[in-house]
């Protein structure tokens, strides 16, 4: 008979933030697989719980995985643990719960705390919908084409943000989201957590006078109706596009596909537009 993979929650920052069941699941377990096993032990020892524990983390991830489900197949119980928050949610643990379902091994969420969730909730703005991205990608160029091919966006946008980068992002944000309003937050449930609101440029303002440490949420509000893509603005989009080589039917297709317009439609304005 196979065993169970318990995808289990741990805190992000209070170590009280864990649940009853969590904690029961943990100490049942046959093995606990750990993103970091140094990290881990704290919460392990803080609460009495003694078992075998795998590392899982990086690179590791692949290679543990194969024993990880050899334990599983041969009827042992393994609990997966990141070193905070849900494990395969901006963490490592999404190979091993990906390769567990297709071997057809039960896999069973203990849901707890949850950073995005907490930071979306005291943040003031629409919880109706949202949009999780992550964390963005380092590489200047790459993270403005995200936020761009975000900008469109209704629903509100949640972010995850490292100390190091932190400033560099928010100016982008800046930049390409104007004058939005947003929400910081930042150590979570930790000692020195803080929060902060207001347009993107306020916090950042803020924060660039303060000492930067520790991990970051950004929730920015979506794009609003007074934020909409004008004709005007569309047909000045197509003509960059033209103006860098793009004839006018590919410039007018890639416009109006990006932005949800009639080809048609764009391409008639676009012939009074640039006749003018």
């Amino acid at each position: 008979m196979k065993g169970t993979l318990y995808i289990v929650s741990t805190p992000i920052g209070n170590l009280e933030d864990i649940t009853l069941r969590a904690l029961r699941v943990l100490k049942g377990a046959d093995v606990i697989a750990a993103e970091d096993t140094r990290h881990s032990r704290k919460l392990l020892t803080h609460y009495g719980i003694s078992k075998p524990l795998i590392s899982y983390w990086g690179e590791k991830e692949k290679v543990k995985s194969a024993e990880i489900l050899e334990r599983l197949h041969s009827g042992q119980s393994v609990a997966l643990i990141s070193d905070a928050g849900t494990p395969g949610i901006s963490d490592p643990g999404a190979v091993l719960i990906k390769k567990a379902v297709e071997e057809g091994i039960s896999v069973i969420s203990i849901p707890g705390p949850s950073a995005l969730i907490a930071a979306l909730s005291i943040s003031g703005l629409s919880t109706q919908e949202f949009t999780f991205i992550g964390f963005l990608p380092p590489k200047k160029s790459q993270r403005q084409k995200v936020l761009r091919d975000l900008g469109l966006e209704p629903r509100t946008l949640v972010f995850y943000e490292a100390p190091h980068r932190i400033l560099e992002t928010l100016s982008d944000m800046e930049e390409i989201f104007g004058k939005r309003r947003a929400t910081l937050v930042k150590e979570i449930s930790k000692i020195h957590e803080e929060v902060l609101r207001g347009s993107i440029s306020q916090i950042f303002s803020s924060i660039e006078k303060s000492t930067i440490a520790g991990e970051y949420v950004i929730v920015v509000e979506g794009r609003t109706e007074e934020g909409k893509l004008t004709t005007e603005d569309a047909l000045s989009e197509v003509s960059a596009l033209m103006k860098k080589g793009l004839g006018r039917k590919e410039a007018v297709k890639k416009i109006a596909e990006a932005y949800g317009l009639s080809k048609k439609e764009l391409y008639d304005k676009s012939l009074d537009f640039f006749s003018t």
